[in-house]
């Protein structure tokens, strides 16, 4: 598999998600037009991560949306999933693609120009731009990088590009306006009320501003 649409990527934290399971935040949202989802999940053990990953796909496979794994590569080869994030801090995108496969999706976090001009030489599939703006809860990442940053990264990308980092409806046009293909939100999405209708809003921003 290698089509994808990163209009509406949710990044999972349980934490976040108001004492409610997983699985059931992510279907609603994914009702709601979320189309990539991203299972990060720093506290937990190899075992658990790996029977999230596998109650997570079975759940979006209904409905044809790609998982991508954070960080593990075991736990994506382990569970056959769609795709794999990558950090600073991680395996080698080179060495990650020898092993997921070629028809594989593998995302990868830029923090700089210098960083999306080391990606252009890479066989990745597209950026994760972070962090746009300050966020309680990724706390490992570079400074604020802010919109005139999304834009000097995506004039110099040939990769797709998704911005993460403090992005909610209230700046999530600005954000395709300033050239990403699409928003990751955590909070905006794992801590709505109601993720359904959380989805359906920002995923209007997105798509009228493309």
């Amino acid at each position: 598999m290698k089509e994808f649409d990163l209009s509406l990527y949710l990044v999972t934290d349980r934490s976040l998600a108001l004492g409610r399971p997983l699985e059931q935040v992510v279907e609603e949202a994914v009702k709601g037009g979320v189309s990539m989802v991203q299972l990060r999940e720093k506290d937990c053990s190899s075992l658990e991560f790996y029977k999230l990953a596998l109650s997570l796909k079975r759940c979006l496979q209904a409905y044809k949306v790609p998982l991508i794994i954070n960080d593990r590569l075991d736990i994506a080869l382990a569970c056959d999933a769609e795709g794999l994030h990558l950090g600073h801090s991680d395996l080698p995108p080179t060495i990650a693609r020898k092993v997921f496969g070629k028809n594989k999706i593998i995302g990868i976090s830029v923090e700089s120009i210098e960083d999306a001009i080391e990606a252009n030489t890479l066989d990745v599939d597209y950026i994760g731009i972070s962090p746009v703006f300050s966020t309680p809860t990724k706390t490992d990442t570079a400074a604020a990088i802010g919109l005139s940053g999304v834009r000097k990264i995506t004039r110099v990308s040939k990769h797709p590009s998704v911005g993460i980092g403090g992005i909610n409806i209230h700046n999530a046009e600005a954000i395709i306006q300033a050239g990403a293909n699409g928003i990751a939100v955590v909070s905006a999405l794992m801590s709505a009320e109601d993720p359904y209708a959380a989805a359906e809003q920002l995923i209007k921003k997105v798509k009228s501003n493309q």
